[in-house]
């Protein structure tokens, strides 16, 4: 509280001195709701229209929005949350993945009644709403998601023969085999693209890895985990993509972009990149969801996106969790994702996009997005990623339950470092 008082002195003083009127309600002092968000999540436009309107709906608060960037953020958070709280954070924006590392040992405000009372918890995308769950508590609050589509070539499918897009896997295995012909790849999936890979497992009913009895343990050697990873191995056959390199290396939009590559898996802003470095491109590229088992219903698909949080240590409870209430209700949720190209937080919200095809495929695919296991112990498997070996060696010829068995004793010695 001491900021808080501070901030009250200072307008005290700026009145005395400059001979201003009387504050909003007879006098109250005006608080401050400091708020960290992260680069290029939200334009600059975007923000100035909520804080304006924030601002006038709540009279007695002033909004301090200060943007952070994603690299090297967890220290900077982690000691935000240790810190007296004088000088932080109130709302904090956060990977829907990094939730259980900061809600453990107590760090953030509990945020489940809201959830339940006011914010329709049962409405939200569940690959935002679970990761933002720790101990069966809401400490995050979807606000956006991303998750990756089909991209691909419309020129190529048309050459081809192809007048839809496939709809089930079968479909998409037989039309991809078709389009990787005469020099054209029908598809580039780097050989380590876990993320998708991750799709794949849900889509057949496995996991990476599984929890009992608080027990975290590497399930990528289960059958339907191995029948994920086939899946991965037959439709990354039909191009050219490396088996010991990621979609980073190189940028998967660079080979898109140069190449006659008809389809690669990414979110759909990647295709703003394809085109830019090949305007020739303008106007042929397409997108659908990832494929499912059946035509009734898209693939499961890695939800990336944002939570936000609020740390234990605010002295603005109230003001924060108001901002988390507007920032993550219909009105501004609705804004943001039509002004950013995102998913909405809530499936009942995907009519807001429908309009845009990426953005329409992505909406129809976060329906059943899914997030990396819900432990504080994952970003240790992530460092080392026991999976992008596992996928290599599988996709050059080892015995895929095997390796699936190394892969999962390695991630389950992350998640459990001291099991004595």
């Amino acid at each position: 509280m001491k900021r808080r008082r501070l901030l009250a002195l200072v307008c005290v003083s700026a009145c005395l001195l400059g001979g201003c009127g009387l504050l909003p309600h007879g006098g109250a002092e005006r608080r401050t709701v400091t708020v960290w968000l992260m680069k290029d999540s939200a334009s600059q436009e975007f923000l100035r229209r909520f804080t304006e309107e924030f601002e006038r709906d709540h009279p007695d608060l002033d909004l301090d929005l200060r943007i952070q960037e994603w690299t090297g953020v967890g220290p900077k958070v982690q000691a935000a949350l240790e810190a007296d709280g004088a000088d932080g954070p109130d709302v904090i924006e956060v990977g829907n993945t990094q939730v259980p590392q900061y809600a453990a040992g107590d760090k953030l405000l509990d945020l489940t009644l809201e959830s339940m009372r006011d914010w329709g918890i049962r409405d939200w995308l569940p690959g935002l709403a679970e990761p933002g769950r720790w101990m069966s508590h809401q400490y995050g609050i979807p606000w956006y998601a991303a998750n990756r589509v089909v991209i691909y070539r419309k020129d190529l499918f048309e050459q081809a023969g192809v007048t839809a897009p496939p709809r089930t896997r079968d479909e998409w295995l037989e039309i991809t085999e078709r389009l990787d012909s005469g020099g054209d790849q029908g598809i580039y999936l780097a050989g380590q693209d876990w993320y998708t890979l991750s799709g794949f497992v849900w889509e057949e009913g496995g996991d990476l890895a599984t929890e009992h009895n608080g027990v975290w343990r590497g399930a990528l050697d289960t059958p339907a985990a191995l029948r994920g990873m086939d899946f991965y191995r037959r439709l990354q056959a039909l191009g050219d993509g490396p088996a010991d390199a990621d979609e980073e290396h190189p940028p998967q939009a660079e080979v898109f972009a140069r190449g006659r590559v008809a389809q690669i898996v990414a979110v759909p802003g990647l295709a703003r990149a394809v085109v830019r470095r090949n305007p020739e491109l303008e106007g042929r590229l397409g997108f659908f969801p990832v494929p499912g088992r059946s035509a009734d219903r898209p693939g499961a698909v890695f939800t990336g996106g944002s939570d936000l949080v609020v740390p234990a240590n605010t002295g603005e409870r109230e003001g924060a969790v108001a901002v988390v209430a507007a920032l993550t209700g219909a009105k501004w949720n609705t804004e943001l994702a039509r002004t950013m190209n995102y998913v909405p937080n809530k499936k009942a919200l995907a009519e807001a996009v429908a309009g845009e095809e990426g953005v329409a495929a992505m909406a129809a695919g976060a329906a059943r997005g899914r997030a990396t296991p819900a432990t504080p112990q994952w970003g240790a498997v992530e460092a080392d990623n026991p999976v992008k070996e596992y996928m290599t060696r599988v996709l050059a010829g080892a015995d895929p339950a095997t390796e699936a068995r190394r892969a999962s004793r390695r991630i389950t010695e992350a998640l459990d470092p001291d099991p004595g």
